[in-house]
């Protein structure tokens, strides 16, 4: 897996000086000049794949692709191979890297906000990934609430910079952002919703308690998530729009002030950790809030010194984190008090620990060093430019420096010095390649020391988006006695001796309270949240289905029917009673139905009456000139029948344990005003309208751009086919839904056979609607052997109970079943042109098996459907998703359908559109979801009525010679 971002980096560092050279293109005013990639995507929402690599992308992916290839091969030394778990952490740490690499080249705000949360997505897996242990997980929890919480604000403030600017372009964004920024205060809202969600991804206060708690995450997820990678998507984003949007009202006072605040406190809790772990994460923490201060600033020698610093702490924390997973991993503990003595036992390991502890320091002459320098120099100049606040800026970094370097020299100190009254660690000896990624780093952190005009030269480009100022800074080691080298010293004498007062400070900081406790906000925000789900919770889910059905319906006729009165509304006129006398009839008889549920006191009855009202409805799309309708709401409504009754008969026969008399006026009230107010929207909607209908225009469309003369179908699968795909979708998991509810122990997809089945022994449907059980004589009497599918006129009908067996049905189901099933197929292909396709074609199909089934039982069941319904679905789907994708890798958009003419020596000339696969796809979910309910409401049903469990039924097997079953 390393190899992947391994490759990728070296294309980057080959490419490198074209990118730059792209880059100085672009700024003399040649468009578009780095290199770009643009796919149009969803073009009525402005979304499009657009990705660009300029030098601050190019910068990034350094880290992004190569501390991601080193910490991939370090995995392969930290985790044990019989590890089960080990091949899914591994992708997803590659994925996180590819979700990276798209986040930081991404030129388009939606495509940048989609990796950013499979960022998030993805470190709350890796995080969670020891999910035995509930830290690992609340763990992972926090991080992906609090992360997502600030990734939602940031779209809002997203979508908000797109509209004014007409396009979600980053590139043309800030090329417009002089004219975005004169609109003022909506603008400045934009930019401060984007800078919410940068803060919480880099852990600045108030948000910074994420960051420590996530260190329950392995070690090499720590070294690249939260040092390398994912801590620095908040940094990109402020890199990214500081050449444009560093005046706004919002930006220094968000960004400065803040991340001075989590430099300090990050700085001060770092001090007091004893496990080496924490100690790095708090450090962290108090580094991210130096890095968004210093970029912040929102001037070249500012942007200059932050993406140095950015690629120095890169560079050393992953290392140091690294150092610390070769610890724990040799050793057992992290604890500096358990540590002492393992410079001895391993100076490599100590060598490399020193070297990134002192760059982290500041300590000549490593980048650290150099990128510290830089910072210094900017700050200064900030300083004299801004009085007061400049300087409290400058102290409060230099304090923040001063505490990196204690906490440095403590880690140092922690995991490596021996200590008084210790034995020498057990170290055992560190593999050749388990140090190969930190020599790595630490070979960076060393070498562009020496050459940094290197990365300055990488840089450079980025620095040209800013005003120019008149003393640029540079990267080196030596600039001569400075101001900022005073500085340097000073950080490095106060930070010695607050190390050294290390003991007194502990102290200190137990005496000191804590000013700021994000954690604990948090968690009594949560709790809250959490009272009042259960407090509303206790008083809306009574378990009364009246009392939901209640508050739905008074709701649906308050709000609209409040709306309509409010408004101004259009009176409908041209009342027409029917059209044909036969609505009028069908229309009474409807009625009947409905008054006939209400009056019925048993379900089966109540059901039957209901269902009249759906077969009326089909009727009557029948006469308006509407097959496709009557036919898909009869197939429906017979479905719906057959799934209730078979749920019923685990239902109490009566409809009421005592009869309701209350409230039966307020019941009648709010459904006929509930009727009443949907016929009144309806009929202003239709007497609003003022423009042309658009589906006047869908015969022609139909034909011309879906090649079909049905215009539902040709709707269905071809101009709307983005609506069908999401409700098969639904479909599918409703189908899963109910499944999951009635199986408990498995879906019931292991097939029974009928041979295996001892004759009239299955008392299907044992639990009856209309009155007691039978008895189950039917077992007594039963033969105990099996007999072969010839002998009878269903595969599985011997295996039912005398008493409930139907000889007429089973004749007329071998008749009618190849036939039904026929016609559903016919239904399928012809419904382009001709009424029917893959949703009527698929209930029809249903239906077959169920009359298959209410004749033969389970078993019958069992033996028509050798496929899971769950295998049905997902190819179903899988279908329809291939035409969706395909059209893309011809150039045309998603769901582009093509028409493919050709002649047949017997049939002819023939037409086949590539959107009948769609519809294939649509049967098969039909299907698979008939078949689920069946097996939910059906079979698992009459299992259970019979006495025995699931697995009790596919264990029965019978003897091949003497036909005995066990």
């Amino acid at each position: 897996m390393a190899a992947v971002p391994a490759v990728a980096f070296a294309w980057l560092v080959a490419n490198f000086p074209s990118f730059l050279g792209a880059e100085q293109a672009a700024a003399s005013g040649e468009p578009n000049a780095p290199p770009s990639e643009l796919y149009s995507w969803i073009g009525p929402l402005n979304a499009h794949l657009d990705f660009r690599m300029d030098a601050l992308a190019a910068v990034l992916c350094l880290l992004v692709l190569g501390v991601g290839s080193l910490v991939l091969f370090y995995c392969a030394r930290y985790f044990k191979n019989e590890d089960p778990h080990t091949g899914a952490f591994g992708a997803q740490l590659l994925a996180f890297a590819a979700s990276m690499f798209g986040l930081v080249t991404a030129d388009d705000m939606i495509m940048l906000f989609i990796f950013w949360e499979l960022t998030t997505i993805l470190s709350f897996l890796l995080i969670g990934f020891n999910r035995t242990r509930m830290s690992a997980r609340r763990s992972a929890l926090t991080a992906l609430m609090v992360t997502t919480f600030g990734g939602l604000t940031m779209l809002a403030g997203l979508v908000m910079l797109g509209n004014a600017a007409g396009t979600y372009r980053i590139s043309e964004i800030l090329a417009m952002a002089p004219e975005l920024t004169a609109l003022g205060t909506y603008i400045d809202v934009a930019i401060a919703l984007v800078l919410i969600g940068a803060i919480s991804k880099s852990a600045l206060v108030p948000f910074h308690f994420w960051l420590p708690g996530a260190m329950a995450a392995p070690t090499p997820v720590s070294a690249y998530l939260h040092a390398a990678a994912m801590v620095k998507a908040g940094i990109y984003l402020v890199a990214r729009l500081a050449p444009g949007f560093n005046e706004t009202a919002f930006w220094q006072p968000m960004l400065l002030w803040l991340g001075l605040a989590t430099l300090l406190i990050g700085g001060w809790r770092a001090l007091k950790q004893h496990d080496l772990k924490l100690l790095l994460a708090y450090g962290t923490v108090s580094q991210l809030g130096f890095l968004i201060l210093v970029m912040g600033m929102g001037n070249p020698n500012a942007a200059l010194a932050g993406l140095a610093m950015m690629l120095a702490h890169g560079f050393f924390k992953a290392t140091l984190f690294l150092v610390v997973g070769i610890i724990d991993h040799k050793s057992g503990t992290r604890d500096l008090h358990q540590l002492s003595g393992l410079y001895r036992s391993s100076p490599v390991l100590f060598a490399v620990a020193a070297i990134a502890a002192a760059s982290m320091a500041g300590f000549p002459p490593l980048y650290g060093f150099v990128a510290k320098e830089a910072v210094y120099e900017a700050l200064l100049e900030h300083a004299q430019g801004n009085g007061a606040a400049g300087v409290v800026l400058l102290v409060g970094v230099l304090l923040g420096a001063v505490m990196t370097f204690a906490y440095a020299a403590r880690f140092l100190w922690g995991g490596f010095a021996s200590k008084k009254d210790m034995e020498p660690t057990a170290f055992p000896r560190v593999p050749a390649l388990f140090l190969a990624p930190l020599l790595v780093l630490t070979g960076a952190t060393v070498v562009f020391a020496w050459i940094p005009h290197v990365l300055e030269d990488a840089i450079a480009p980025y620095l040209g988006l800013f005003e120019s100022t008149e003393s640029p800074i540079h990267l080196g080691l030596w600039h001569g006695f400075t101001p900022a080298l005073g500085l340097s010293i000073l950080t490095m004498v106060t930070g010695t001796a607050l190390f050294l007062a290390r003991e007194r400070t502990f102290h200190l900081q137990s005496r000191v309270p804590a000013l700021l406790d994000a954690e604990r906000d948090y968690k009594h925000l949560v709790t809250g949240v959490d009272n009042l789900a259960i407090w509303l919770t206790g008083r809306t889910q009574r378990g009364s289905l009246s009392f939901y059905l209640v508050v739905i319906l008074i709701v649906a006729l308050l709000l609209p029917a409040g709306t309509a009165i409010w408004l101004s509304t259009p009176a409908p006129g041209n009342f027409i009673a029917f059209d044909h006398p036969a609505q009028l009839v069908i229309g009474l008889i409807m009625i009947l139905g409905a008054l006939g549920a209400l009056q019925a006191n048993r379900r089966f009855l109540a059901v039957l009456m209901v269902s009249v009202s759906g077969y009326g409805m089909a009727a009557i799309f029948a006469l308006q000139g509407a097959p496709d309708l009557a036919v898909t709401q009869l197939l429906v409504e017979t479905i719906v029948l057959v799934a209730f009754v078979l749920a019923l008969r685990a239902l109490p026969v009566e409809l009421w344990a005592k009869n309701p008399t209350g409230h039966r006026l307020g019941r009648a009230l709010i459904g006929i005003g509930f009727g009443a107010s949907m016929i009144y929207i309806a009929a202003t909607s239709m007497a609003s309208r003022v423009a042309e209908p658009i589906s006047l225009a869908y015969p022609e469309l139909a034909y011309t751009g879906g090649a079909g003369k049905n215009i539902v179908n040709v709707t269905l699968v071809d101009m709307r086919a983005w609506d069908t795909f999401g409700e098969i979708t639904v479909l599918a998991a409703a189908a899963t839904g109910v499944a999951s509810l009635i199986f408990v122990r498995g879906r019931g997809d292991k097939r029974v056979r009928a041979s295996n089945v001892p004759r009239g022994s299955v008392d299907h449907g044992s639990e009856a609607i209309g009155g007691a059980s039978p008895s189950r004589a039917g077992l007594a009497v039963a033969r105990t052997f099996a007999i072969s599918k010839k002998d009878s006129w269903l595969v599985a009908g011997h295996t039912l109970a005398p008493e409930r067996r139907s000889i007429t049905f089973e004749v007329v189901t071998r008749l009618l079943f190849h036939t039904i099933l026929l016609a559903s197929v016919y239904l399928l292909l012809a419904g382009h042109n001709t009424p029917g396709g893959g949703f009527a074609g698929g209930l029809l199909a249903g239906l077959a098996l169920t009359i298959r089934y209410l004749a033969g039982g389970r078993v019958e069941l069992a033996e028509a459907t050798p496929v899971s319904p769950g295998t049905l679905m997902g190819t179903g789907l899988g279908l329809a998703a291939l035409t969706a994708a395909a059209p893309l890798l011809l150039g045309a958009q998603m769901f582009t359908s093509a028409a493919i003419e050709f002649t047949w020596p017997i049939f002819g000339e023939q037409k086949f559109v590539t959107s009948t696969v769609f519809d294939i796809g649509v049967y098969l979910v039909v299907v698979g979801l008939v078949i689920d309910v069946l097996r939910s409401l059906g079979s698992e049903i009459d299992d259970r009525s019979e006495g025995r469990s699931p697995t009790d039924t596919h264990d029965m097997v019978s003897d091949a010679d003497t036909g005995v079953g066990r």
